[in-house]
């Protein structure tokens, strides 16, 4: 299974070259992919029971790749694989020329092929819901292939919202019931379900409503038709045969366990009748071909949620039958509609007459599909229903007026099916009352062979399996025994069951839907005047205004363009919020100590000090000093708790932070503006009491979070996994490269996506590339360089008011010593104080002191590379040490320890964990030579200095 889905996915990155080489003739080589595909699953169908394979991925987060191939994913993988591969060789007839988009549509069916098998085929449900939410995404693009029609764009980002928000409701849902079980596989949840309670209707409620906006059941079956934009292939595959059956399929693997909940028959029973007879009613209002097929379609699922939902084993073996029968005739039936409207120009049956005279093999493989799906007989479709009818009738499963009342309900929709069915073959190939062929219907060409091929295939399919019902239904009936049979032995199919009451309701069906037809069409002009009263789509409308004006509200309200309101906002929600559930709780005693040592009280009146200052300083410079004095209080206090690593990184960060405002403030009035009489003194009371409260509400959850410990400390156990699975006796580097490198990983990458977009937007129009140099300067006119030879050449450039001297040479003293000691801290991080960090704040500190001496131009002369190039190859090295583990057969940023022995050094001991460090000592660097290119040397630029 694994290896096919992957070959699956292989074939569909491949699928566009091989596409744009050999045009649209190309579709018939990509769906040998499904074929080969298919022709394995026949061959090793679960004959025996389930095949199992198990591949372990995250296991701490029951990510385990667990496949699981039995009777009900077989079927659909039959479905998903075989029509699949007709409607590529569809496709080589359908789109006439070869164009970038129709090459990665290609690719696209594949990876929906490959998704949806992956779906089928998953017991773990958390890797379920991976390719539940690709279908969607895939979808989203298929319905959106002609992107340059609106009416394209809304239907496809309509499906993406509905089907995701179901997702998410049913990963929540899958949460839940995982927790509760212990264990997220699809088999052990069936075999084992949990006992009945509010939490698990909750759950089960939430899974649900991601199966229900996926098949499209009411209310939230308005995407659908919408979805009718998409090309006719994309109808016939997602919309017929595979991504609305995800729905059907998770109902149908989750009936054994949940069917006797009563969330579970309201939503699924109840609302499947409901979109039954709402569906078909719809479908007698439409015009288009493509829409009656549509709300056809969404009838029909409903119909196949109430039997694969009942709970009963003899119902679940009609809906398995019906769901197939389903699958073959309303895929044929949407390739018709793409064949007509491909012919002709049009799909409105207002504008289409005796086109069964011009093109009589088609209205024949429409008829003989068509017949399915009204369960006529010598049809699937047929036996199908009757199985559904007498089964509901006499089932056990619920109580007698309730199975009868289901099966009356279905009584009806089948008689509006029969009804839509007929108007849609009077609609497209019927002589109706014109004296001849309409206009479109003259200018049609007739179908290639191969374009009618696929539909034909399909449609004898759904009579050729009529007459093999019995044999089908012994496969069918592996899925049906995992569900109790209520008293009621299995009742195999066939294509006669005598005369009962199947054949009674199959006979009204028929009969009434003849004359629901002729009654529509009599009065049509009377009955659909007036449009719906109540229309989802008007809704779905309707609740995104709503939304967008909610939105705008809160806009309107919170973001008034004033940061220190907005900060001020942020600042007292995260202390009101925290604080509030913290008392209003359980609290764990707190046991207060004073100082250990007079250095800590020392250093804390200083603090406080500096932290008065910055209240009361009106001097922007003084202010940014006195806040760096906090922070070097801080390295003080790690230093004194016995933290090295910390205190180390703490002063580095405070520096470059202190210079990082100083570059900034040089742009900026050296003092705040004074503010009118009155509202100062209230406004800093504001901000000094905000600020107060935050600082008060950290310290309290530190006091409280740390009081509230049960369990060993970690820092008692860091050291020793830190010496003995990381190799590294620096317990803070090991962590950062080692234990919690996919961390580190995520971090680093938001940090690269944060400095690109902060340095763009100083950059306004576009990034600049490498500094400039000094030839650079030379070549334009400035002032050229003396031929003495000079160190700091960048200086030479700057306006003799603006050079320090005693800057200058103490830099050319201290930058070799800096870079040094640089190396030293990367090299040492993993055994001593240091690491990649802090040797990049150390290289970044020796940058800012060139660019302080001599300017712009020395950036470029200290390190003539561009900022985003570095950026990206500390990412690419980081990031490659994943990789590099991988193809090693070691799990993802494994590390292991590396013992060499060379002439002069001796015996060396190397952690490859080195190379992830080294990635992020490259990011560092970037970073800031980033800041000091935007808010340095660019400031420089555009003010002239």
């Amino acid at each position: 299974m694994l290896a096919t889905l992957f070959a699956l996915s292989l074939a569909a990155l491949v699928a566009p070259i091989v596409m744009w080489r050999l045009g649209p003739k190309g579709f018939y080589v990509i769906a040998l992919a499904p074929t080969a595909a298919l022709v394995w699953l026949l061959t090793h169908w679960p004959t025996d029971g389930p095949r199992v394979e198990s591949v372990t991925w995250i296991p701490r987060l029951h990510m385990t790749l667990e496949m699981r191939l039995d009777t009900l994913s077989a079927v659909l993988g039959v479905l998903i694989l075989g029509i699949g591969a007709l409607v590529l060789c569809y496709c080589a007839n359908y789109f006439d020329a070869m164009r970038p988009r129709v090459a990665v549509f290609g690719g696209e069916m594949l990876a929906f092929a490959a998704a949806m098998f992956g779906l089928v085929t998953s017991d773990n449900m958390l890797v379920l819901y991976v390719f539940w939410e690709a279908t969607t995404i895939l979808s989203f693009l298929l319905v959106g292939f002609y992107g340059i029609r609106a009416s394209s764009r809304r239907a496809a980002t309509q499906a993406l919202l509905v089907t995701t928000l179901g997702g998410l409701a049913m990963l929540g849902g899958i949460i839940a019931l995982g927790t509760k079980t212990g264990s997220y596989l699809l088999s052990d949840l069936v075999a084992h379900p949990p006992a009945a309670s509010v939490y698990v209707d909750l759950a089960v409620a939430a899974i649900l409503i991601g199966a229900l906006s996926k098949s499209a059941i009411v209310p939230l079956h308005f995407w659908l038709p919408g979805a009718m934009a998409a090309p006719t292939p994309v109808s016939a595959y997602l919309h017929a045969a595979a991504m609305v059956k995800a729905g059907v399929y998770l109902v149908a693997r989750l009936a054994p366990g949940f069917a006797t909940l009563p969330v579970w028959q309201v939503m699924v029973l109840g609302l499947g009748a409901l979109t039954m007879l709402i569906g078909g009613w719809r479908s007698l209002r439409e015009l288009d071909l493509k829409l009656i097929l549509a709300f056809g379609t969404v009838s029909q699922l409903g119909f196949l949620m109430v039997l694969l939902g009942f709970g009963d084993a003899n119902v679940a073996l009609a809906g398995i039958t019906m769901l197939v029968a389903h699958a073959m005739f309303k895929a044929s039936l949407f390739m018709v509609v793409g064949i007509i409207d491909h012919s002709t120009g049009t799909r409105d049956l207002r504008k289409l007459a005796r086109l069964g005279q011009k093109m009589p093999v088609l209205a024949l493989i429409a008829a003989v599909a068509a017949a399915s799906m009204a369960g006529l007989p010598f049809t699937f479709g047929f036996v199908a229903k009757e199985a559904a009818f007498g089964t509901i009738w006499t089932s056990g499963a619920l109580p007698e007026w309730q199975s009868h009342g289901i099966d009356l309900v279905l009584l009806t929709g089948a008689i509006i099916t029969m009804a839509y069915t007929t108007r849609f073959l009077w609609g497209a190939f019927g002589r109706k009352v014109r004296p001849g062929p309409s206009l479109a219907v003259t200018r049609a060409l007739r179908p290639a062979p191969m374009f009618l091929l696929p539909p034909a295939v399909l449609a004898v399919a759904g009579i050729g399996s009529a007459f093999s019902a019995g044999l089908l239904g012994k496969v069918f009936e592996r899925y049906a025994d995992t569900l109790p049979t209520w008293g009621h032995p299995i009742e195999h199919l066939g294509l006669w069951h005598g005369l009962g009451l199947p054949l009674l309701f199959s006979t009204v069906a028929m009969v009434g839907g003849i004359s629901m037809f002729l009654v529509v069409r009599a009065l049509r002009d009377h009955l659909f005047v007036r449009p719906a009263v109540v229309n989802a789509d008007r809704i779905y409308d309707a609740a995104l205004r709503a939304v967008d004006a909610a939105s705008l509200a809160v806009t309107r309200s919170t973001q008034r363009g004033s940061l220190p309101i907005t900060q001020g906002v942020i600042l007292v929600t995260a202390v009101v919020v925290p604080m509030t559930a913290l008392f209003a709780g359980a609290r764990s005693v707190i046991e207060p100590q004073g100082f250990d040592a007079a250095t800590q009280g020392v250093v804390s009146v200083l603090m406080l000090a500096a932290a008065i200052g910055v209240v009361v300083l009106r001097n922007r410079l003084a202010a940014v000093i006195a806040i760096g004095l906090n922070g070097y209080g801080c390295v003080v206090l790690f230093a004194r708790h016995g933290a090295p690593d910390l205190a180390l990184t703490q002063a580095l960060v405070e520096t470059l932070t202190l210079v990082i405002f100083v570059l900034v403030l040089r742009k900026l009035p050296a003092e705040s503006p004074a503010r009118t009489r009155g509202a100062a003194p209230t406004t800093r009371a504001v901000r000094v009491t905000v600020a107060t409260a935050v600082g008060a509400s950290v310290a309290v959850l530190s006091v409280f979070a740390a009081a509230a410990r049960s369990s060993r400390p970690l820092h008692e156990i860091i050291p020793d996994v830190a010496y003995r699975v990381g190799h590294g006796a620096n317990a803070v580097n090991v962590l950062l490269v080692d234990i919690r490198a996919w961390d580190t990983l995520g971090e680093i990458s938001v940090l690269i996506v944060a400095a690109t977009g902060v340095a763009s937007m100083v950059f306004r129009n576009r990034r600049f590339g490498a500094a400039p140099r000094v030839a650079d300067a030379t070549s334009i006119g400035d002032t050229h360089p003396s031929d003495r030879t000079t160190w700091l050449l960048g200086s030479d450039l700057r306006d003799p008011r603006h050079r320090s001297l005693v800057l200058e040479a103490t830099t050319r003293l201290v930058f070799p010593t800096m870079v040094v000691l640089s190396v030293f801290f990367f090299y040492t991080g993993h055994n001593a104080p240091g690491g990649g960090f802090a040797g990049g704040l150390t290289m970044g500190l020796a940058l800012v002191l060139r660019y302080l001496a001599g300017g712009r131009y020395e950036l470029g002369e200290a390190l003539p590379v561009e900022a985003g190039t570095i950026l990206g190859t500390g990412l690419a090295i980081s990031a490659g040490t994943a990789v590099t583990s991988l193809f090693l057969g070691a799990p993802a940023l494994s590390s292991a320890m590396v013992e060499l022995t060379l002439p002069v050094l001796g015996e060396v001991k190397v952690v490859t964990a080195l190379f992830f460090d080294l990635g992020i000592y490259l990011i560092v660097v970037g970073l800031v030579l980033d800041i000091l290119r935007s808010l340095g040397a660019r400031l420089d630029v555009e003010s002239g200095a």
